[in-house]
Parts: C-alpha cells; structure tokens; sequence
C-alpha cells in the first residue's frame, strides 16, 4: 500500500480514508471479485481492518457483496464523472482530438502522469480494431508507451532520477526498455527532439506517437498521441504524417487551458 513520505507524521493525514481508497483499488479486471482475505493480501491491511473497511463501502454503496466474495458496484463511478464534469475536457482537449482522429483514422488520447503510470482521462476511439484497448481511466507503464515517456521526460531531474531508481522494467513484448540506461537516454532524446514513438513496445501490432501538452508557465500538464496498428502505417510514415497534426492539437489545448486554470492544477496536482 503506497503511502507519501512524512505522512505517517502528518496530523493532518487520514490513515482511515487511505485504508478504505486502498480497498477500492485493489478491485480491477484481473481480480473483479474477492474475498476478505484476498483483499487483506493486496491491500497489506490486517483481515480485521480489510473488513471494517469493505462492510463500511458496503453500507455507502461502492461496495457489494456476493456470497462471500466482494466486487465494486456502479456508484463508484460518481467520483470519475464528477471529475470529468467539473473540469470540461470535453470541451477543452475532446474536440481537438476528435479532429485528428476525423483526419487520420487513429485513435488520439490524452493521458497524464499518476505514480509509474499514465492514466487516460480522455481517448477517441477509431472504428477499427486494435489488439490493444484503452479507455478513459485505463493505465499502462509510463516506460512502455510513447505518452508516458514523453510526460516523463519533461519532468525534473529530481522526479526522472527518482523515477528511474525505483521502476522494475518488465519486459511485455520483445521490443520493451528494460535497460534504465537505454530508457534515460530515451528521455534526453524526447527532450531534444520534442516527440517520442512506440512500436511493438506493449503489445505486438501497436505503433503510436505522442507529444507533450504544457501550461502555461511551459510546464508540462499532460500528453496527447495518435496510435493505430502496424498493418496500416510504417511507423516513419506514422511520425510524419500525424506528428504536425498532433502538434497542432496540443497547441489548441494549451490555448483552452488558460481559460481552465484549475483544470492545469488538477492535471499536475498543485
């Protein structure tokens, strides 16, 4: 269970609030269903903690209960639409996106940077269908994709340094980093060149590019990309055709963000 450093100091810090956060999250689709001592295991909690925790969610509604096993129920998703709602991506990154994948075909995303991990919170799906699926609160390795490299690679040397010390770099196809060097010198690459690209990195048959979004002090907020499968584009051809159109929607967003500062503190976190 993740948990920042200082908080255990922090008077201010629920330990409560994060125990029953750590039971929603161990719930996905690999594990939709778990029992008591199932839950206590992935959340590191004590079996007597894990279900003050899960018959507390159970009374609020974000929890059921299914004989003896636990799974999430449809409430749960207040908190991701309220999110969405409040912060109108659809009106600031929705429609640009939605443009590049009218012109190209692909599916266009935007993801920002949660731990050692993307999370998408806005993607436009093509017609056509890919090995692999993405969706709006999916995530992936930031070392593996092209929108987390590049959200990766314009942080500061502190959080790359850190990042780097502590990423296990596991191996999903036969192309995937798993050297930290390899990977570092990607960074700086993506730095110079403004851009990164993905093929065959997190599943065979998958190619994309991607580009950074920043705000407005040129500090970056998120990461926007195009993605399609191999059959269809080389991935030289992917780069320069859909490169100047993704660049063009970043810039569109950034200009929407101005007017949506909160939505740039939410997107970094402060």
């Amino acid at each position: 269970m993740a948990r920042e450093a200082g908080t255990e100091q922090d008077p201010e810090y629920l330990s409560t609030l994060e125990r029953g956060l750590s039971v929603l999250r161990v719930f996905g689709q690999e594990h939709p269903e778990m029992q008591l001592s199932e839950v206590a295991a992935a959340t590191g909690l004590s079996p007597a903690v894990a279900r003050r925790c899960l018959n507390t969610l159970v009374k609020l509604g974000y929890v059921g209960r299914h004989g003896r096993r636990f799974l999430l129920r449809p409430q749960v998703l207040e908190f991701g639409s309220a999110f969405l709602a409040s912060m109108n991506l659809e009106q600031v990154a929705t429609p640009h996106l939605q443009a590049v994948r009218d012109e190209t075909g692909d599916s266009s995303s935007l993801a920002v940077l949660t731990g050692e991990d993307i999370l998408y919170l806005v993607h436009v799906s093509t017609n056509r269908r890919i090995r692999l699926g993405a969706g709006v609160g999916t995530r992936f390795p930031v070392y593996a994709t092209s929108l987390g490299r590049v959200l990766m690679a314009y942080q500061s040397d502190d959080v790359i340094d850190a990042y780097l010390a502590n990423v296990e770099l596991t191996a999903f196809t036969d192309y995937t980093i798993t050297d930290k060097a390899v990977l570092k010198d990607r960074l700086k690459q993506i730095r110079r060149q403004g851009y990164d690209s993905a093929q065959d990195e997190l599943d065979y048959g998958i190619v994309s590019v991607a580009v950074p979004v920043f705000d407005n002090e040129r500090r970056i907020a998120a990461s926007i990309n195009c993605s399609t499968s191999t059959t269809r584009i080389a991935r030289d051809d992917l780069i320069r055709t859909r490169l100047p159109l993704l660049q063009n929607a970043a810039d569109h967003v950034e200009g929407a963000l101005k007017a949506w500062p909160f939505l740039v503190h939410s997107l970094r976190g402060s």
